[in-house]
């Protein structure tokens, strides 16, 4: 899902930092990130990790909750990686995702395979319920990339969609 290096990027729910580890070995040291998380501690954590590994990235560690409007340059590409299923109403955040990307902008999704979550994974979404909903705000075109087996929920998939 990600063409290759450089651009501008964001890593929604970065957490600890292993997507945007992976995100910025991918994207390389031209290209420039932005990693939102609403844990402060995580992000610290995170940069720490980033710094030993990619010392030269321009990245920019925004503390805040990407289920509210952040202030953001138009972006190539966003990932998402086991975050979205903590919103119950996921249109309004795929709305403004698309309204962060630039035209043709990319989003990888990372999410659990079902529509039927738990006490820790609350509201998930299937690839074919992901589909829809990102037809519906606007993404033109959604691929599904991989699919890899869980023990906790059946199975995780990743998928592409484009502006």
């Amino acid at each position: 899902g990600v063409p290759g290096p450089g651009g501008v990027w964001a890593d929604f729910g970065s957490g600890q930092g292993a997507f945007t580890l992976a995100l910025a070995d991918l994207i390389g040291q031209s290209a420039v990130l932005y990693s939102v998380d609403r844990n402060r501690t995580a992000l610290q954590q995170q940069k720490s990790s980033v710094q030993s590994r990619f010392p030269d990235l321009t990245i920019q560690y925004l503390h805040n909750d990407f289920t509210r409007p952040i202030d953001l340059p138009p972006l190539d590409g966003l990932i998402m990686a086991n975050a979205l299923h903590f919103v119950r109403n996921k249109d309004q955040v795929v709305k403004a995702i698309h309204g962060y990307l630039k035209p043709e902008g990319r989003l990888v999704l990372v999410e659990y395979n079902v529509d039927r979550g738990n006490i820790w994974v609350p509201h998930p979404l299937s690839f074919q319920t992901w589909q829809r909903l990102a037809s519906q705000n606007g993404f033109r075109t959604t691929l599904l990339l991989a699919t890899r087996q869980s023990s906790f929920l059946e199975e995780f998939y990743s998928a592409l969609s484009i502006k």
